[in-house]
Order: C-alpha cells, then sequence, then structure tokens
C-alpha cells in the first residue's frame, strides 16, 4: 500500500495526480474532511486518491479545481491518469484514439467500447474478472471523452447484426445500450451501421478491426488478440483492411435502416414482457 509520505510524483500520472491533491489542499490549509465536505466527497476518499489506491474521476477534479483554485489543473491531468491505468497492451491504442481524425471499426460479437454503455462494458469487463470492476470501468469509458474535444473524430462503426443479440450484463442492461446506439442518430461525426445476418460472406470474416486514421501521420490498422493488441502500419496491410472496409460498408444496411435493426431488435428482444394476465415484466 501507498503511504502519504512516501508517494513519489514520478512513479505514475496517478502517484503525480495525488501528490498534487494533496500539495494544492495543504496550501489551501484544508484537511482531507474539510476538502471533502466542500466537494461533497468523504475525507476517505479523497486520501485514497491522494495516495494513489483511488481513481479520480472527472466530476472529483472539476469540482476539487473550483473549490483549491488550481486553474484546472487536475481536470487536465484526468486523461493522462486514465490512459495510463489501462493495460500496458492498450495503452498505444487510446492514444491512437485521442490523436486520430478519422476513424473506422469492425467488430463481430461486441459494440466498440467507445459506445458502450456504462452497464455494458461492466458486463464485458467482468465475464472473468470481477477485481476492481468499478476502477476498470471508469478508465473504459474516460476514453469517450474524445468526443467531447473541440474537434472530435469522425467515428464509422460497423457491427454484426450478432452483436445486437450477444447479451451482455442481461436484458435491461442490452435495451440501455442498444437505447445509447439510437442516440447517435443523427449525429454526422459518429456513424453506426449494422451488418445484417442476410449479407452472408462479407469481408470481414477474419475477424474484428480498427482503422486509425491522422492529420498527417500514415494510417494504422488494429487488431486484437486474448491480452495483446496488434497495431501495424504496414501499407500493405493498411491498404487491405481499407479495401476491406469499403466492401463492409457496402454490405452493411444504411444508417437509417441500421437504426431500425437497432430499435426493432431492442423492442422485440429486450422490451418489456407480458405475463399471461398482461402484467408488464421484465
Amino acid at each position: 500500500m501507498t503511504h502519504i509520505n512516501v508517494l513519489d510524483p514520478g512513479a505514475s500520472p496517478l502517484d503525480y495526480y495525488g501528490f498534487e491533491l494533496r500539495r494544492h489542499r495543504e496550501a489551501a490549509g484544508l484537511t482531507q474532511k474539510q476538502l471533502g465536505d466542500i466537494v461533497n466527497y468523504t475525507g476517505s476518499l479523497v486520501g485514497q486518491i491522494e495516495t494513489a489506491r483511488k481513481l479520480p474521476t472527472q466530476e472529483f477534479s472539476e469540482r476539487v479545481d473550483a473549490a483549491l483554485g488550481t486553474g484546472g489543473l487536475l481536470s487536465r491531468l484526468i486523461d493522462l491518469v486514465m490512459r495510463s491505468q489501462q493495460p500496458a497492451w492498450f495503452q498505444q491504442v487510446a492514444e491512437l484514439e485521442a490523436r486520430a481524425v478519422e476513424m473506422c471499426t469492425f467488430h463481430t460479437h461486441l459494440v466498440h467500447g467507445l459506445l458502450q454503455t456504462e452497464a455494458y462494458a461492466r458486463g464485458v469487463l467482468g465475464s472473468l474478472d470481477q477485481s476492481d470492476l468499478d476502477d476498470r470501468t471508469t478508465v473504459r469509458l474516460a476514453r469517450q471523452r474524445i468526443f467531447e474535444k473541440k474537434e472530435p473524430p469522425a467515428f464509422w462503426a460497423i457491427l454484426s447484426e450478432a452483436a445486437l443479440y450477444q447479451i451482455m450484463g442481461g436484458p435491461e442492461t442490452m435495451r440501455g445500450q442498444l437505447t445509447h446506439l439510437l442516440a447517435f442518430k443523427g449525429n454526422p461525426r459518429i456513424n453506426i451501421q449494422v451488418l445484417p445476418f442476410s449479407a452472408g460472406a462479407h469481408a470481414g470474416l477474419q475477424g474484428s478491426f480498427d482503422l486509425f486514421r491522422f492529420a498527417s501521420d500514415p494510417a494504422i490498422v488494429y487488431t486484437e488478440g486474448y491480452g495483446s493488441g496488434h497495431p501495424t502500419a504496414n501499407p500493405d496491410t493498411v491498404k487491405d483492411c481499407s479495401l476491406r472496409y469499403d466492401h463492409l460498408q457496402a454490405a452493411a444496411l444504411s444508417l437509417n435502416e441500421s437504426a431500425e435493426l437497432i430499435r426493432r431488435v431492442m423492442e422485440e428482444r429486450y422490451g418489456e414482457q407480458r405475463d399471461s394476465d398482461r402484467d408488464p415484466v421484465a
């Protein structure tokens, strides 16, 4: 366990965040409890964050910045902290997401992490490992803040129809997830298409992949295995996957047709069902 007196600000972004939080709190002459009372969190939580034993959130950072007059320091650090908490093999991908001007993704059985709800993400992340699930879910959802940038990336997502039926977390979670997908309809920067079962054999049969494009750097293709990621800028691979993506988009339903299918699955598979007495049940 990290001790407050030996916290090394150079050990990690999380340690640096805790060090700065403690430094500014003490400069303001506040105890952990007093600061917690001001920002409506417990003093214990403040202490855990100061000693790098608990991840801060964006809301916590904004409240503390306002309370301590830090000029937004902690809010600016939060993205770096969250990125550093990704698995080592995934950190490069999180950086690619943050730098890309366009992302094209194809997923066969899951909704992409940048489009997941909290409940859905918990279902995915907790399928085999329940440890630190709250923090791991927070870290995953923090990636979605790239859509809040002044100039967010253009995001194209093709989901296999199977992803609409693969239950994560139960029917209520799936209903919420599909509702979330529908909320992007009409957003010109977040576009979701469904590759229907009726498409048959298609260009993505080898598996899911992501294609990142940048303002001035070469495009990168990313594929993923168990506990490992494989980004590559190999021109032949990029050319091949770009062509595959074009074919996948051609085979997928239109944006409007995709939204209609998502809504239909949501209502028919995950909507309220009625028993013989006509009472709604989940």
